[in-house]
């Protein structure tokens, strides 16, 4: 499906993935280019996020609660950056996947739990995030990039040739069944 879209629209995109999988790196790349929101600091500005927890340090993101009462309202092409973003009201998704012996190094460079880092892991390998998008059945344009290997700005340069060709994509069904399988 070619959804027709051009750099023009107002776009919002997630730019989603495991914690460590490049989200951020990536979206440093692309801040050159567009307008680029952290989903964390969305989430601080609408009152969603939680108490940190003591045990991984982080805070709990109420994404359901963000879903609700952010809307997207620039003029401009814009990515949300955050392993949740998918969750939000976007008109077009990049998942980041990353090998996961691979991302098991980056996130070691974090101050995670080893647990954590387990988790996270586990996540990837399972592909969580797709599991996400076809529970919730979120039908809109997709592209998967493999993180393992590529620089930032070559990942960004997929993104934007992806952008400029209209976003194409095919249904999520079928672009699931050709995700990456890490098993």
């Amino acid at each position: 499906m070619n959804t027709g879209v051009t750099v023009e629209d107002n776009l919002c995109i997630a730019v989603t993935g495991t914690p460590g999988a490049g989200k951020t790196t990536v979206c440093a790349s692309l801040s050159s280019l567009y307008n680029v929101l952290s989903l964390q600091e969305l989430a601080a500005q609408n009152d969603c996020l939680g108490p940190v927890d003591e045990n991984d340090g982080s805070a709990p993101l109420d994404i359901h609660k963000l879903s609700e009462v952010w809307d997207f309202e620039s003029k401009a092409l814009t990515f949300v950056d955050g392993h949740l973003s998918h969750l939000l009201d976007v008109d077009a998704i990049v998942v980041l996947r990353c090998q996961p012996e691979v991302l098991r190094e980056r996130l070691e460079g974090r101050s995670y739990s080893p647990s954590k880092i387990t988790a996270n892991v586990e996540w990837e390998m399972l592909s969580g995030t797709w599991s996400e998008l076809l529970e919730f059945e979120i039908e809109v344009p997709l592209l998967e990039l493999d993180t393992t290997g590529l620089s930032a700005d070559e990942l960004c340069e997929r993104i934007v040739q992806w952008i400029d060709q209209g976003l194409p994509s095919v249904p999520l069904a079928e672009a699931a069944s050709k995700a990456m399988n890490w098993l």
